[in-house]
Formats: structure tokens, C-alpha cells, sequence
């Protein structure tokens, strides 16, 4: 093994690019999501999404592995699917449905919090000052960007709202959990094995309600927005989370989850006609610092892991 002091590595920018194009991605899910369920039941949309996704992402694994793992493992995919695939999946469309898509921006940004307490109380990631400072700045970015009286205010979405945060919790628990198996196998793999556990549950709860769905109907418009969810927020996007998570940490990975809100900004800006505020420039500034916060590594060793460039903080 090596060490090194270096604050960054050569890679460092594949890692914020992937990072950053990911909750610009998922930020848009926001959009489509919304707009889909105006035409589609919460299950269709989620079941839509495991119909694509799980089979491309589970071929791929076996693609890049050859193997199957061992029972003891597949016990732990399956624990990985149910918080990151089944229950975040379900906790999201049917918050989401429930409220609206300003109060799921507001809710966001707690993700790194929780992930930082549960990284901490299980001695996966120290929680230094500077890293304390910058999950601070970002989450008091996002905050800033946004008018956190219409969360209290919004008139039938308590139940929306706590659903949004539910899926906000297991979603952190999928981060920090994952962090062990992804020193042993390929992102890919962790992905898609989760992926197909998760995705089975779903199919399972929801074909009824798929075998209901009037998908003939849906204009063009709406297949675009289901093709975007099924293969970039759903597929794409967990996997490149995991290939980051194994070269940075679970606080990186989160608080990067704090500019979902300016990407919701700049596409109503765009997509909407909507004008820039002061506080999304406000909120923008924080969140760019905080992050310069997180993402600068110290001391790391190199893992013995079956691909190159998995690391351990």
C-alpha cells in the first residue's frame, strides 16, 4: 500500500464532473417527475423505471465481473436495494405526489446531514472541522435559495413532506452502507446487483397497477419524460454515484445532493422564463464553498480492490 498527502489527485475532475452531472440530472427528475404524474400512477412510473434499468444494469455487471456473489453478499445487495432502489424509490414518487416539487428542493439538502451522523456513528468518517464547516455551508446554501416558509405553509403536504424525508434518510443509509461492499467489488456490480434486488420489489408491489396503465395514451411528451427517468436518474446515475463514492467519501457524495436546488433554479430560469434571484446566487456562493469544504482529502491509502483507483479514506 501507498500513501500520499496530496489534497487532491490528477482524477479529482472525473469525480466533481460526475458528481456535479448527477444531481444536475436528478434535479430535472424533479421536473419530469411532476409532470409524469399528472398522467401516470406513482407505481407505473417507478415500475417504468426498474423495467429498464435493472436488466442493462445487471448485464453490464456480468459483463464486467463473470461471477455471481457469494450468498453471504447477496444477503447485503439485497439490504442495499431495499434502502436505495425499493424504499427511496417508493418514499420519492409518492412524496413527491403528495406535495410539491419546491418542498422536495427544500428537503434535498438534508441528505448530507444524515449522512455525516450515520458515516460518524459507525466510524466509517471522521468528522473533522473543516468537513463539519462545509456540509454547514452547503446545506445553508441550499436553504438560502429557497423560501422555507412554503414548507411549513404548503397547505396539504405534511404527509408529502414526510415521505420526502424518509426518502431522504434511506437514501443515506444506501450511501453509507454500500461504502464496504464497493471496496471489494466494481461499482457496476454493487449497482446493479442492488439494483435487481430493489427493482424486484417493486415490479413485485406494483404489477397490478402496471397491469391497469393505459400506456398507449401517454403523448410523446410523456414518453421522453418516462425514457429520461428510466435511464439517466434511475441507471446512470446510481452507478456513477457508486464509481464516486469508492474514489471520494459519503460526505462528498452528499453534499454534492445540496445543488439539486440550483439545478431546479436554472431549469425553471430556462424552461420556465423565471428570473434569478439574490438568494439563488446567495445560495449558489455557499454551496460552491462548502463543498470546496468537503472535497479536500486528506491522508488516504490505496485498497486492494479488483479495479483500479478504489480508495479508503
Amino acid at each position: 500500500m501507498t500513501s500520499r498527502s496530496e489534497s487532491h489527485t490528477p482524477d479529482d475532475w472525473k469525480l466533481h464532473a460526475a458528481l456535479l452531472f448527477v444531481q444536475v440530472t436528478f434535479g430535472a427528475f424533479h421536473v419530469f417527475g411532476k409532470s409524469l404524474l399528472n398522467v401516470l400512477p406513482p407505481l407505473a412510473i417507478v415500475a417504468s423505471r426498474t423495467i429498464v434499468s435493472a436488466p442493462l444494469l445487471l448485464l453490464l455487471a456480468l459483463r464486467v465481473d463473470r461471477s455471481i456473489p457469494p450468498p453471504r453478499d447477496l444477503a447485503r445487495f439485497a439490504v442495499l436495494g431495499f434502502l436505495g432502489i425499493f424504499a427511496n424509490q417508493l418514499f420519492y414518487i409518492y412524496g413527491l405526489e403528495m406535495t410539491t416539487a419546491i418542498n422536495a428542493a427544500i428537503l434535498m439538502p438534508s441528505i448530507p446531514v444524515f449522512v455525516a451522523l450515520l458515516a460518524w456513528a459507525k466510524g466509517a468518517e471522521r468528522m473533522t472541522r473543516l468537513k463539519v464547516l462545509g456540509v454547514g455551508l452547503a446545506v445553508a446554501g441550499a436553504v438560502a435559495m429557497l423560501d422555507v416558509s412554503k414548507l411549513a405553509s404548503a397547505s396539504g403536504s405534511l404527509w408529502g413532506n414526510a415521505l420526502l424525508m424518509g426518502n431522504c434518510i434511506v437514501y443515506a443509509l444506501y450511501l453509507v452502507l454500500q461504502r464496504d461492499v464497493l471496496l471489494r467489488y466494481h461499482p457496476i456490480t454493487v449497482v446493479s446487483w442492488a439494483f435487481g434486488f430493489g427493482g424486484l420489489g417493486v415490479l413485485i408491489v406494483a404489477a397490478p397497477t402496471l397491469a391497469r396503465t393505459d400506456f398507449a395514451s401517454l403523448s410523446p411528451m410523456s414518453w421522453v419524460s418516462l425514457a429520461y427517468i428510466a435511464l439517466i436518474p434511475s441507471g446512470v446515475n446510481y452507478a456513477l454515484n457508486s464509481w464516486a463514492m469508492v474514489r471520494s467519501s459519503p460526505a462528498l457524495v452528499a453534499t454534492y445532493t445540496t445543488l439539486q436546488p440550483v439545478a431546479a433554479a436554472l431549469l425553471a430560469i430556462l424552461l420556465l422564463g423565471e428570473r434569478g434571484t439574490w438568494q439563488e446566487a446567495l445560495g449558489f456562493a455557499l454551496i460552491a464553498g462548502g463543498l470546496v469544504c468537503v472535497s479536500r482529502r486528506p491522508r488516504y491509502r490505496r485498497a486492494a480492490g479488483p479495479w483500479p483507483g478504489s480508495t479508503i479514506l
